[in-house]
């Protein structure tokens, strides 16, 4: 099977700002640091399939709906 180069996009940041939460904030939420949520935002941490669910239930999202695959 080929190796194909998929890149995690994600909607927390546009979501945080629909909820008005800041970064510290939702990192309480999902007990991570805010460097953590920082760094998932902006695509250089893939968050574990833990943090991935807790996410999605702080904005009571399916995970498809937060995160998503690209190529």
């Amino acid at each position: 099977m080929a190796e194909h180069n998929h890149i995690l996009t994600n909607r927390l940041k546009e979501l945080r700002a629909r909820d008005r939460l800041t970064q510290a904030e939702l990192a309480a939420k999902v007990s991570v640091t805010r460097k953590t949520i920082n760094t998932v935002e902006n695509g250089i941490f893939i968050p574990s399939t833990v943090l991935t669910l807790k996410l999605a239930r702080v904005f009571n999202l399916p995970v498809e709906e937060i995160f998503s695959l690209s190529e």
